[in-house]
């Protein structure tokens, strides 16, 4: 049975695409070099609307008006630029509001884009770009550690990684955190409380990765202005081993957060990147891999959520669960030893 794969891996090579939500320009080259700053791409768009109503303005037909407008479609007007004139003695005028560019003139009128606003695409993970994407982005190849999340609220930024949990288990208080953590990334344990997420913004910090969250703050995580990740869940759920080792032994070192929304479609997690120097690059991470005895599995439901085991067998057809239903099982060896049958849809291969 081929399954997909939730990465927590202390080297692997990993091909990230960073698109623009829009076309655009490409400023980085095949081959180029990046850091998780660098701009990638960028591009422009308007904030905002205007139509001008050329024919109601000079008090003629929207076909007489057409003949005295000015401008063309892509032109790019500055304000007060004169766009048409009547005739007479005293013609009437009428001039740009705003500077902007010029997308639709018919009927008697001319809609303009104004209150153009920026964008720069960063890269997010230091690397090489293999890949340029005409007008969108680009693929950036890399080589470190990886933990994907379960959820995260959008955002993408960089910076040292602070530990304050003490354990999978750590609940973080607010009084953990201080000035010194200021433009960091926080290693937090399980979030109760909003004034973690207020306190973190007053610092500000650079990011925040959780075990899990209660789900009444999920809507203020979404306003913060940080990544935040969590690597496991909502509630109170610990940290799962393999993630808690990874990223507590990477503390102080440089990371690449990006709290990206999970969708099953393109594949696409939350992820933490922690870049790490290699002599050789290590193998791809393999997006699927076979279930089978001896693959390392986490749990995804009660009462075993988010621990850690090793498959010992797959049952053969139907096991009747203590529910009452029947599905496809496996037999699992936990990290503390215990032994247990879980349904197939209630586990992830992690690696």
């Amino acid at each position: 049975m081929i399954v997909p794969v939730h990465h927590v891996t202390g080297l692997t090579t990993v091909v990230r695409e960073r698109l623009l939500p829009i076309s655009g320009s490409v400023v980085a080259r095949i081959q180029q070099k990046v850091s998780a700053g660098d701009v990638v791409a960028e591009t422009r768009w308007a904030r905002e609307h205007a139509l001008l109503d050329i024919a109601h303005a000079l008090k003629i037909s929207p076909v007489a008006a057409d003949a005295l407008i000015k401008c063309q479609v892509g032109d790019r007007i500055k304000a007060e630029t004169e766009i048409a004139r009547g005739k007479g003695i005293f013609p009437r005028t009428v001039t740009a509001p705003r500077d902007g560019r010029v997308v639709a003139v018919g009927g008697g009128q001319v809609l303009m884009e104004v209150g153009e606003s920026k964008m720069q695409l960063r890269a997010g993970l230091p690397g090489t770009v293999v890949e340029v994407i005409p007008e969108r982005g680009v693929v950036i190849q890399a080589s470190g550690g990886l933990v994907q999340g379960v959820w995260g609220n959008g955002r993408i930024d960089t910076g040292l990684l602070v530990n304050l949990m003490d354990g999978p288990e750590t609940v973080l208080a607010p009084g953990r955190l201080d000035v010194s953590m200021r433009g960091s990334i926080i290693l937090g344990g399980i979030i109760k409380s909003p004034e973690i997420l207020q306190a973190l913004a007053e610092l500000p910090a650079r990011g925040l990765i959780a075990s899990s969250m209660l789900p009444a703050l999920l809507p203020k995580a979404r306003e913060m202005k940080f990544p935040v990740l969590l690597t496991d869940g909502f509630g109170s759920v610990p940290m799962n081993s393999l993630a808690y080792k990874l990223l507590s032994t990477n503390i102080k070192r440089e990371l690449s957060l990006n709290a990206e929304n999970y969708d099953r479609y393109s594949g696409a997690h939350p992820e933490v990147f922690i870049p790490l120097p290699t002599s050789s690059e290590p193998p791809l991470a393999d997006d699927f891999r076979e279930l089978a005895p001896g693959v390392q599995v986490r749990m995804l439901r009660p009462p075993a959520m988010g621990m850690v085991g090793s498959v010992v067998s797959i049952k053969p057809g139907l096991t009747t669960l203590p529910s009452g239903m029947r599905a496809p099982s496996a037999e699992v060896k936990l990290e503390n030893d215990e032994t247990v049958i879980v349904p197939l849809v209630n586990m992830e291969v992690v690696g």
